[in-house]
Order: C-alpha cells, then sequence, then structure tokens
C-alpha cells in the first residue's frame, strides 16, 4: 500500500505538485490502514527514538479546517511504518495514544502516543528486595509482570546482584537505575523490555550491526561539541568487604589521577563497585565528544546504538567512531523526510588512538 495524494472533496491533494522523491507512512489502528485518511491532513509526523528511559513517541499534527476529525482515545494503540515512496518501509513499532489536544483557528487536531507499555504500571511505585539474583533473572521477573518479551544481552544476563533494593521506585525507574549501574541500555520497544550493553555495535541476538558511513554532503546541518565539564580521570567506588563495616573502594582509570569521580551509592561487593565505577568511566568518555547532524534525506534505518562513521568534517571529527543516541525523524504535509541525529562517542580502538583531541590543549 503506498498513500499518495488523494482527490477528495473540497480538499485539495497536497503532495500532488511535488517532486519524487516523497515521504511514504502507514499507519494502523486495531489493524486497519488509516493512512489514506491522514494523508490530505496531515501536516506533520514526528518520530523520535531514544536510546535512555524515555520512551519513543510518535506526534502527529492533523489538519482540521472543515472540522470533521474525530478526536481520538486515550489508549488506542497505533503500529507506525515510514520511509519512502516506492520502497519498503520500515517498522517503527506500537504506540499508544497518550494525550491530544485541538487548537484553533485554523483548527488543528495534535496527536502524541509513546511506545506500548511505556505509559502503562511501569509508572506505578513498588517496594521490593532482590537478593541473590542475575540481572536476566530480574528482568525477566519484571517484563512478565507487563506480558513483555525479555531481551538481555549475554553477558549482562550472568551478571549475579549480591542484595539490591527497590524502595519506593517503580520498575521504570529501578530498571533505569541497574542500566546505568552496569552502563547498559533499558527501554521498551515494540513490547519488548531491552536490556542490553551500550556500544558493542550488536542486535539482541549477537549479530553485529552494519556500520553506516554518513557524509556531510548527505546533510545539511550539524553541531559539534567537545566538553571538560566532565573530563574526569577516573572514576571511585566504595563497597563493604564481605558485610563488615570497614569501607573499601576500586579506581577505574588509574590509581594515580587526581581528577577522579566519587559515586555516591556504596555497593554490596567488590564486583558491583568495580562494574558501576567502569560503567560510568565508560559513559564519561563517551560524552566528551557529541555531534549534531540533521540529514536532508531522511533515513528510516537510523535508529539508536547503530554504530555510525562520518566523512567530511574536520579530522578530529571524521576520525571518532560515533553511536547513534537519538533519532529524529520527521515527515511533512508535502511528502518532505529528514532525519535529525544525536550522536556520541562509541566506545572504540580507533577512539582510544586519538583521544588526545579531547584533551585541554592536545596533550
Amino acid at each position: 500500500m503506498t498513500t499518495r495524494a488523494i482527490e477528495r472533496s473540497g480538499t485539495p491533494a497536497r503532495r500532488a505538485a511535488r517532486a519524487e522523491p516523497m515521504a511514504d507512512y502507514r499507519i494502523t489502528l486495531g489493524g486497519r490502514d488509516i493512512s489514506r485518511r491522514f494523508l490530505p491532513r496531515l501536516e506533520s509526523l514526528t518520530l523520535t527514538e531514544s536510546r535512555s528511559d524515555e520512551a519513543d513517541t510518535v506526534d502527529l499534527v492533523l489538519d482540521d479546517s472543515r472540522g470533521d476529525l474525530a478526536l481520538p482515545q486515550r489508549g488506542d494503540e497505533i503500529k507506525v511504518s515510514i520511509g519512502w515512496l516506492g520502497e519498503q518501509l520500515v517498522d517503527k513499532g506500537t504506540f499508544v495514544v497518550t494525550e491530544f489536544e485541538h487548537n484553533g483557528a485554523p483548527d488543528t487536531l495534535v496527536v502524541r502516543a509513546r511506545s506500548a507499555s511505556m505509559s502503562n504500571g511501569m509508572q506505578e511505585r513498588r517496594e521490593k528486595s532482590w537478593h541473590k539474583q542475575t540481572i536476566g533473572s530480574i528482568v525477566r521477573a519484571i517484563a512478565a509482570r507487563y506480558k513483555l518479551t525479555p531481551a538481555v544481552g549475554d553477558a549482562l544476563a550472568k551478571i549475579v546482584i549480591a542484595h539490591i533494593d527497590q524502595t519506593h521506585e517503580s520498575d521504570m525507574s529501578f530498571l533505569t537505575r541497574l542500566a546505568k549501574r552496569y552502563d547498559a541500555v533499558m527501554n521498551v520497544k515494540d513490547k519488548r523490555l531491552m536490556f542490553m550493553p551500550i556500544g558493542t555495535g550488536k542486535t539482541v541476538s549477537g549479530k553485529p550491526l552494519r556500520v553506516l558511513n554518513l557524509t556531510r554532503a548527505s546533510g545539511d546541518q550539524h553541531g559539534y561539541h567537545v566538553s571538560e565539564r566532565e573530563n574526569y580521570a577516573a572514576v571511585r567506588a566504595h563497597y563493604h568487604s564481605n558485610g563488615k563495616a570497614k569501607r573499601k573502594s576500586v579506581i577505574v582509570g588509574g590509581e594515580n589521577n587526581k581528577n577522579v569521580k566519587v559515586l555516591p551509592e556504596d555497593y554490596a561487593t567488590e564486583a558491583e563497585a568495580r562494574a558501576a565505577a567502569q560503567a560510568e568511566f565508560k559513559r564519561l568518555q563517551r560524552s566528551q565528544g557529541t555531534l549534531r547532524y540533521s540529514l536532508a534525506r531522511g533515513r528510516a534505518e537510523l535508529f539508536p546504538e547503530m554504530p555510525v562513521t562520518v566523512s567530511g568534517f574536520k579530522p578530529e571529527i571524521d576520525e571518532t567512531a560515533w553511536l547513534v543516541k537519538k533519532a529524529t525523524h520527521t515527515i511533512d504535509g508535502d511528502g518532505g523526510f529528514v532525519t535529525g541525529l544525536e550522536l556520541e562517542m562509541r566506545d572504540d580502538p580507533t577512539t582510544d588512538r586519538h583521544r588526545s583531541h579531547f584533551k585541554k590543549g592536545g596533550k
């Protein structure tokens, strides 16, 4: 099915005058394709995919100047696919309508939807203690509660946690905290609870992701940023040895470094403290350099955690191995389609070799 403009009584085919290529999309509600209903009225479709605990979102802005659009129902589930006319569309998953607004004049209807299951009971606070359980068993237990399919990285799934409390904390908040401790991605994607290590460049099944090369000629705007705000040389984490009162610590990044970030939480074991310090050290390394990039021709296949290389910029930018942190896909009512990317440094030997670019004075 394609969504070329359809002439309707009193409604012009808004995309008829646009030359190819043209954006295409498919929106289904309850298994019914409703894309044709939207086409003459669509002012914009914005789909945002994030690596963080934020839900993936879809925002639809529709022209209601004729006043005959019915208001949606909160809780309605929609499936969204996007791409280019004449090409296979990319399935972006299932979303739940959480809010809408009607504005005027001229009258418009704005519909907002979030990733399925990111808007339900996962936000309710709970009390639970997890004792001597693996990350895999914890994620599976929480996924079962919401009828989600768990997807946990093999290495993470085997990690045993001596003890961790979930005190007056939602499952979403708890999993986010656990993911940060182990430098992992936690998110719900199309009814799958994802818990994967950051920057591995692999799928859930362990297959390597294709590394995409983006040229400067492919985009129309970029912003490269280097910051020393969190340019720590090492990270320290504390723990209590064998349940004793004596407080010990581990350092990741070098024993002789003076510029050390100290984590506020005390951990149950040395292994947990080291994992937390390692995770924070990796995050600090990745955040030293960021790149915002707007692709003039949208690419629906781009998503968070995809490894990227770029060319045509400054040598320091081209030599960096990048990782997609956030992707925003926008389709307008005339058939235009652009993709905005937020990239951060990827854990990669190439990055380590030129790390001096991010040190003060190049030293």
